[in-house]
């Protein structure tokens, strides 16, 4: 069975930091893009960052450039996401996912998917 295990969610303050990993289960996942989206409530779901197999290109939406930071583990099957100045609008469930997408920026492209953390940022 696959899966993909997250860790890391919680309660920050604006301006503060998170680190959230995402471990995957299985031999293969070293051959497949790792990305995180986030969804809000009553919003649809929103890419944040991936990267690639090598883990040598990553990609970025530009509401989080210079903030946060995705990487991979040395053996690949771990995926972190660094999360620096948190924003109140950065509160969203976030999810760990896995595929071999055509474009990474589309979560339809992405098979595989952790159950998902929260992070609250808020005073």
């Amino acid at each position: 069975q696959v899966q993909l295990v997250e860790s890391g969610g919680g309660l920050v303050q604006p301006g503060g930091s998170l680190r959230l990993a995402c471990a995957a289960s299985g031999r293969t996942f070293s051959g497949y893009f790792r990305a995180w989206f986030r969804q809000a409530p009553g919003k649809e779901r929103e890419f944040v960052a991936a990267i690639n197999r090598s883990g040598e290109t990553t990609y970025y939406a530009d509401s989080v450039k210079g903030r946060f930071t995705i990487s991979r583990d040395s053996d690949k099957n771990t995926v972190y996401l660094q999360m620096n100045i948190l924003k109140p609008e950065d509160t969203a469930v976030y999810y760990c996912a896995a595929g071999d997408p055509s474009s990474p920026y589309l979560y339809r492209n992405y098979r595989h998917w952790g159950q998902g953390t929260q992070v609250t940022v808020s005073s």
